[in-house]
């Protein structure tokens, strides 16, 4: 490294302790908080309390307070200290707050929420280096699992699937047992081969017997099976067939030209198992819905809400399944290319959530879906004094924060890990990574998964939080929300992450819309220049200051801030050794090995 002093190392300048500051400002910033939202001491207050009720007051009030837990983590204090402020700010004041004043509560939980998609997304765009713009599709899983089946929506699947059944539920379930076991298993038969196992002839043979079989399998199907009334379309065959064969023709074309082309349809074998098992599966979903439907019918406001605790398994395992069969076809691709993918695929899930009416009641969405019941908790939210109707969103905030809690926790243990190295090793040089014997497309599908696991368990509670979800809620500008809290924060930073989250989350839900409301009354600001008016500028605006002054983000990662100013001088640590600085009359610089002890002594030192 650079030395910056070659005569006499750098001295640090001890940090001082802000213990008494840390506490001092957790009191002040505490009750200010407490004062600004209860509603009853403010009326009698007059000109005080008319200014804490002003929209930007009070978002610089909740923003002071949040800064609490980053002072306890920034600053050299007392264990007990930090321990005492950020506990108590998230298990005492803001509930405490939010009994007053639920929005508060509300906020919290959407900076949790945008805090764990944001530590998702930094997995697969900060540590694994894949640029990911469809991320929030991940998000819409989750968040269409739970509604669905927590809403009368299901109860409206199931009377549809008694008045067309369309087949015999044995039919299906045999039918689509036998698809997924074929295309499970012929899928995990091929991940062994590779190209260089297959003949050229064989590759062709293997190829053109998949594609007969999957037209045989659909006109067999046409013929047992039934939509309703109506026969399955064969324009559903065309759709698939024509651009199948068109691949073919052009990779005969290849072939023609002396090009060896069995990695290629060794790929498109893989594709079409693949399929195979997505369209078995659906066809076993689809003999339960028949199986069950007679039943299905009474829940007219949803399943139990004891199944929430399933569910959150469920939404994770579903979310991290999506997040594969997306992370199969593209992972080959980088940079550029792979976000111009992600971002289709990401488009495709939320058009599908638009369009599949039966399941995701469209355009309209589905409302209203239920929350867990916890009896337990219930009665403790009373004897806090929470009444009735806050007990669901109490519920929800502590969730939300076990939730954050544990995939942070997850996010450090992956990070310190091979699989985390690996991950960094890809996102710096994948051909050295891979020349090292790091498997690229495994480690990238770990990565996806496990981003994308994090973003459906979120995407269940948002659901739950909001009783009300449509296809509206995951479109572009959220995934690109999520990607600018990763960037703001700190790429691979998990402070930095949350951090930027927050930011994001208090920018665009309290502090921009605050100042468009305490302006709008300003008769010498044009309705056109209100800030009300212009969010999305004021906010692009923050956005390119902040890369233009600090691209590492806010709160960076030590790794990321040596990358991007690896040309600034650098302590020099040769005093901490027995060997002379790099630089400057202090010696020579002498060859990997042992240290040379006389000046006559070879170069590298004896052994």
């Amino acid at each position: 490294m650079t030395a910056a002093n070659p005569v006499a190392p750098r001295r640090l300048t001890p940090v001082p302790d802000r213990t008494g500051l840390l506490l001092l400002i957790f009191v002040a910033t505490s009750a200010l908080l407490l004062l600004s939202h209860n509603r009853d001491l403010l009326d009698t207050l007059g000109g005080l309390g008319v200014l804490l009720r002003n929209p930007i007051v009070e978002a610089i009030v909740v923003s002071l307070f949040l800064a609490n837990v980053l002072f306890a983590y920034l600053w050299r204090a007392a264990p007990w200290a930090k321990a005492l402020v950020g506990l108590g700010s998230l298990l005492l004041i803001l509930p405490w707050a939010g009994q007053e004043d639920t929005s508060l509560l509300d906020l919290s939980i959407q900076i949790m929420i945008f805090a764990a998609l944001a530590l998702g997304l930094n997995i697969v765009v900060g540590l694994a280096g894949l640029l990911d713009l469809g991320y929030v599709a991940f998000f819409a899983v989750g968040a269409y699992a739970w509604g669905i089946f927590a809403s009368p929506r299901f109860a409206e699947i199931g009377r549809y699937f008694v008045e067309n059944p369309g087949a015999s539920a044995a039919a299906t379930a045999v039918l689509g047992a036998l698809t997924l076991l074929a295309g499970l298993g012929g899928y995990l038969a091929l991940q062994r081969r590779r190209a260089d196992d297959l003949s050229g002839s064989g590759a062709w043979g293997l190829t053109l017997l998949l594609v007969a079989g999957w037209v045989a399998w659909f006109l067999a199907g046409r013929g047992l099976f039934t939509l309703g009334e109506r026969p399955w379309s064969l324009a559903a065959l065309w759709i698939g067939l024509v651009p199948t064969a068109l691949g073919l023709l052009y990779l005969a074309y290849s072939r023609g030209r002396g090009r060896d082309v069995r990695g290629a349809l060794l790929g498109l074998s893989r594709v079409l198992l693949a399929l195979a098992g997505v369209v078995g599966t659906v066809l076993v979903a689809r003999s339960i819905l028949l199986l069950t439907a007679e039943g299905i019918t009474g829940l007219t406001t949803g399943i139990d809400p004891g199944f929430f605790w399933l569910f959150l398994a469920l939404s994770i395992f579903a979310a991290a399944v999506v997040g594969v069969l997306i992370g199969l076809p593209v992972l080959r691709l980088k940079g550029d290319y792979l976000a111009i993918i992600t971002l289709g695929l990401g488009e495709v899930i939320r058009v599908l959530a638009n369009n599949l009416d039966l399941y995701s009641a469209g355009s309209q969405g589905i409302t209203p879906i239920g929350s867990a019941s916890v009896g337990w908790f219930d009665t403790l939210a009373a004897r806090l004094g929470f009444a009735e109707d806050q007990y669901g969103l109490l519920f929800l905030y502590v969730l939300s924060l076990l939730m954050v809690a544990l995939i942070l926790l997850v996010n450090v243990r992956l990070d310190r890990s091979r699989i985390g190295r690996a991950w960094i090793a890809i996102r710096d040089d994948e051909v050295a990574a891979q020349a090292m014997g790091v498997p690229l497309v495994q480690t990238k599908l770990i990565a996806f998964a496990t981003g994308a696991s994090f973003a459906g368990v979120m995407g269940m509670i948002f659901a739950a939080k909001q009783t009300f979800v449509s296809p509206e809620s995951f479109n572009l500008f959220q995934s690109i929300g999520v990607l600018a809290m990763v960037i703001l924060g700190g790429m691979g930073s998990f402070p930095g992450v949350i951090l930027g989250a927050t930011v994001v989350t208090l920018l665009n839900l309290r502090i921009l819309p605050g100042l468009g409301e305490a302006t709008a009354g300003l008769s010498w600001i044009p309705q056109q220049a209100n800030p009300g008016q212009l969010q999305r500028l004021i906010f692009g605006a923050i956005l390119v200051a902040m890369m233009l002054l600090r691209p590492e983000g806010l709160l960076p990662s030590r790794r990321r801030t040596l990358e991007l100013h690896h040309e600034d001088p650098q302590e020099d640590d040769s005093a901490k050794g027995t060997g002379p600085s790099l630089t400057g009359g202090g010696g020579d610089v002498y060859s990997p090995g042992l240290e040379t002890r006389e000046e006559d002594e070879p170069t590298g030192g004896t052994k």
